[in-house]
């Protein structure tokens, strides 16, 4: 089992909003799906060039799919996210989205992707419910610049 990450340091008077990792189910729902959408396309394609090995192709898809799966899950359960009321701090602890400088916050599939003033994007993964933590980090982002405001 992958090493749980600690949260980082927060300023002072920074609030912890929410801890965001990667939800397990979501995280082979989404696999399982690339796995069935790669053997439709691989068959397909070695179908329409008349080759002659549809099914083992067809197969391979999926085995590839499932093997990175097992590979990277690991490392994707360890990474975590931490919202404040300030920042989007990001996996590796040291890096940090301000809430001012996010442009946009969308649903990307079953992710979360922000995406900054500077046009840097920045994907959080397999999450459980995605369409409620765009909710959250856009509102806090509104809260945030409400503050600087007022």
């Amino acid at each position: 089992m992958a090493e749980r990450r600690p949260a980082p340091e927060m300023e002072k008077g920074e609030k912890l909003l929410r801890e965001i990792a990667s939800d397990r189910s979501t995280y082979w729902r989404d696999h399982g799906v690339m796995a069935a959408l790669g053997m439709a396309v691989v068959g397909g394609i070695l179908w329409a060039i008349g080759n002659p090995h549809v099914a083992i192709g067809a197969l391979g898809a999926p085995l590839a799919i499932g093997a990175r799966a097992l590979y990277l899950a690991s490392e994707q359960f360890s990474n975590r996210w931490w919202l404040t009321d300030r920042r989007l701090i990001l996996p590796d602890g040291r890096r940090q989205v301000m809430l001012l400088e996010v442009e946009m916050v969308r649903r990307l599939f079953g992710d979360v992707q922000l995406v900054t003033r500077s046009g840097d994007k920045h994907l959080i993964k397999h999450v459980a419910d995605a369409p409620a933590l765009a909710i959250e980090i856009e509102r806090a982002r509104q809260q945030r610049a409400q503050r600087r405001k007022g």
